[in-house]
């Protein structure tokens, strides 16, 4: 194994310690990580919610690509999620018909603690 070869190799197993791997890691956390989808979901959404945008629910399933996952399974794992008390549904204050969605404090904080385990190790 090369140098290149042995930094990717140990980030990898970082980034899977601080994740997967991770028993003590947080029921919002396992709970995204339980599938491929809910994962690219996670990193999508969350990459939108900080940036500040606002989700209806076509915007919060359009944030996976169809390729990965049917409209019918989106809109499904956004239900989950909002079941499970992850993410949080209101009403738009613009438009009563609409649904607008975001991060319950609990996942955004326990998000944001998976970030500075992955990206920022105490050392």
């Amino acid at each position: 194994m090369n140098q290149r070869e042995k930094k990717a190799n140990r980030r990898t197993k970082h980034l899977l310690d601080q994740s997967i791997f991770n028993s003590d890691i947080s029921d919002s956390m396992k709970y995204f990580q339980e599938t491929a989808y809910r994962f690219h979901f996670l990193l999508a959404f969350m990459y939108e919610v900080i940036k500040g945008k606002e989700f209806t629910q076509e915007d919060a399933i359009q944030v996976v690509p169809v390729k990965i996952a049917s409209r019918a399974t989106r809109v499904n794992e956004l239900k989950k999620a909002v079941k499970a008390g992850f993410i949080i549904e209101e009403r738009s204050t613009k438009d009563k018909r609409a649904r607008m969605y975001k991060p319950s404090d609990e996942m955004f904080s326990d998000f944001l603690n998976l970030c500075d385990g992955v990206f920022f190790p105490k050392i």
